[in-house]
């Protein structure tokens, strides 16, 4: 999702994206340890979603002046 996207919601609903990605990684991870994961990016993908969305959620609260 772009970062645009991201903005226009509201803090509840990217706090539940966070949670939701955080339980995807998870499940990511343990299929990376039972060697079912097919494609390795996934695991960068998701950490880069959740630095993203946990950013805006952090401009949200300390805009810029």
């Amino acid at each position: 999702m772009k970062t645009e996207e991201l903005r226009k919601k509201d803090k509840n609903e990217l706090e539940k994206m966070v949670m939701d990605l955080k339980k995807k990684l998870n499940d990511i991870r343990f299929k990376k340890s039972s060697n079912q994961l097919k494609d390795i990016n996934d695991i960068g993908n998701a950490k880069k979603e959740i630095a993203r969305i946990l950013t805006v959620i952090n401009q949200k609260i300390h805009p810029i002046k």
